[in-house]
């Protein structure tokens, strides 16, 4: 009786283990390089979108300062669904997922880093 419970939590863990997706393979700088050509054609006309320089709209904030208002993955699902907020002549467009991965992985690329 001493190894059911242990038996029963072992085939729970490994259950688990088998749900969970595989993770995803890591970004490269070739990624990174697509999304900078994805910002250069989507955002670079309102948006500063290095890691210096201003934006030429003046309510589109400097891609470098997104994370400083809210993590830089929370623009996955308005990438994938269309982005209908931002400043009141940003364009809609759409991305496929290995582009919003790729953009992602851009704009994490260029924020700010804190100070100390």
């Amino acid at each position: 009786m001493r190894y059911a419970p242990l038996a029963t939590i072992a085939a729970i863990a490994i259950a688990a283990c088998a749900e969970t997706p595989p993770p995803a393979p890591p970004l490269t700088q070739a990624d990174a390089a697509e999304g900078r050509r994805l910002a250069e054609i989507h955002c670079s006309a309102c948006h500063a979108i290095a890691a210096a320089g201003e934006s030429d709209h003046a309510e589109a904030p400097p891609f470098r300062t997104l994370s400083r208002d809210y993590p830089v993955t929370a623009l996955e699902e308005a990438f994938a669904e269309g982005i209908l907020v931002g400043h009141p002549d940003m364009p809609e467009f759409r991305l496929e997922p290995p582009q919003i991965d790729a953009l992602i992985a851009y704009i994490q690329s260029v924020q700010e880093q804190p100070a100390g």
